[in-house]
């Protein structure tokens, strides 16, 4: 099966946001990790929005017939144009090491 990493970077306090829509879309869980912004005051002039320094990460790893789906809803609901100003991409997994084959769907 191939898979893919979710990167989703938020405002912090929006990350709980981000993982309740992503288990909407299909995926089951996720990291959480602290982060700091540090592009602010060329960011805000190039979009024009106050930008957080204070951010989070949201790292996901899903099925990739999922991607699509996935990086949608967590745009529509967590994106640019809501409060936590997420941005979100995915990077390919080659290897995929400990998840739980029960977990794993049925091919």
């Amino acid at each position: 099966m191939d898979y893919e990493l979710v990167f989703c970077i938020i405002n912090k306090g929006f990350a709980d946001n981000v993982m309740t829509v992503v288990r909407e879309a299909g995926a089951r869980g996720g990291t959480i990790i602290n982060a700091r912004g540090t592009a602010r005051e060329e960011a805000e002039k190039m979009f024009g929005i106050a930008i957080s320094p204070e951010k989070e990460i949201v790292l996901v790893i899903i099925e990739k017939e999922l991607k699509d789906n996935v990086l949608k809803t967590i745009y529509d609901n967590c994106g640019l144009s809501t409060p936590g100003q997420g941005i979100v991409f995915t990077l390919p997994v080659d290897d995929v090491l400990g998840l739980n084959p029960i977990d794993l769907p049925k091919e």
